[in-house]
């Protein structure tokens, strides 16, 4: 069997190696020619597996390890009878962590708030409902909205309310165009007119759902401290919006080693599926061990003493902003960020808890 995968994926060999043979491939850049005759194909949310893609192709799977689908046609791939699967919540701890690490970077103070600082969570799917369980362990009032789902443990609130409310706010949605409730452009002029001036915004989810040319005029008006992981018009993004953003990553959030091998073991088994195999692999048996930080201590003492070096997020920050040439940033520069990343732990690979 011939195996085409993104080159970035964790562990492919050691998931898939035993069924053929695997190219490597970068995954933006994915040909008809270079799947034509795969019979697997796994990539990441950089390609684009459309009609064109794989029509009169050999392929039987398509295995997305990542939580979103809005880059596969899916309609088309089940057209052509290609069997194919996502990984949904792969990385929804590392996200959870990513967010709870950008707030205490950008207000240190947040550790000893506890029930005076709210955080909004708009999405409460794998990922957001995570956050919320994460954010209670550091004693933080938290309000979500999501219209699909009902979650026992958050309090549930009107979109409006939760604009008005919160004094940050984070994204974990799906990229969405239709039906009744779409994403696309979900953050715009009139909903940043509704936050507190001061309120935190943070988009790990995908970079559409937030209007970007509203976004700069929002913050040169209140001059709001924004996170951003993704962009609207990602690997295209400009210096004049960097300028403007308190902390930008280069797509990285999920990227922790857990994240990434947990995303690869669901595709392998919906592929062992697919083929009848066994699936009978782990990925914790690849995982070394790591520091333990935390072995009894309370959590805020541990992230006091050592959230930078669980995870620097000034450091992605930097590297990011260091891509910048001739007004933007360079996209071989930007993907070489995220191929070379140093993917960092879980805080429950250092002893510490999870939700």
């Amino acid at each position: 069997m011939k195996i085409i995968a993104d080159e970035n994926l964790a562990f492919t060999d050691y998931f898939f190696a035993e069924f053929g043979t695997i190219e490597h491939k970068a995954g933006r850049s994915l040909t008809h020619g270079d799947v034509k005759d795969a019979e697997a194909l796994l990539v990441r949310s950089v390609t684009n597996v459309n009609a064109a893609l794989i029509q009169n192709t050999a392929l039987k799977f398509v295995g997305s390890a990542t939580i979103g689908t809005d880059h596969l046609d899916i309609p088309a791939i089940e057209q052509q009878g290609i069997a194919w699967s996502n990984a949904a919540g792969c990385n929804a701890q590392a996200v959870a962590e990513y967010v709870i690490t950008a707030l205490l970077k950008l207000k240190p103070e947040l550790m000893e708030a506890n029930e005076q600082f709210t955080l909004g969570i708009v999405g409460l799917g794998n990922v957001g409902s995570r956050l919320a369980v994460m954010a209670k362990l550091l004693g933080w009032s938290v309000i979500g909205y999501d219209p699909f789902v009902q979650r026992d443990h958050v309090k549930q609130v009107e979109f409006k309310e939760l604009l008005q409310q919160a004094d940050a706010i984070s994204i974990h949605v799906p990229l969405t165009k239709t039906g009744q409730h779409p994403t696309y452009h979900l953050i715009n002029a009139e909903v940043l007119s509704q936050m507190k001036p001061q309120a935190v915004l943070i988009n790990s989810a995908r970079g559409p759902v937030v209007a970007e040319a509203d976004l700069i005029a929002d913050i040169n008006h209140t001059q709001r401290q924004v996170v951003l992981d993704v962009f609207e018009h990602e690997p295209e993004i400009s210096e004049e919006l960097l300028n403007l953003i308190t902390l930008v990553t280069p797509h990285i959030a999920g990227y922790s080693l857990e994240g990434k091998a947990r995303g690869t073991q669901m595709i392998y088994d919906a592929f062992c599926k697919t083929f009848a195999a066994a699936a009978d692999k782990k990925f914790e048996t690849q995982l070394p061990v790591c520091e333990q930080f935390f072995q009894n201590q309370p959590l805020k003492t541990v992230l006091k003493q050592h959230l930078a070096e669980i995870y620097d997020i000034a450091r992605d920050d930097a590297a990011l902003r260091a891509c910048v040439k001739a007004g933007k940033v360079v996209q071989t520069a930007f993907d070489h960020l995220r191929k070379t990343y140093p993917l960092r732990r879980e805080w429950a690979a250092h002893g510490g808890p999870k939700a």
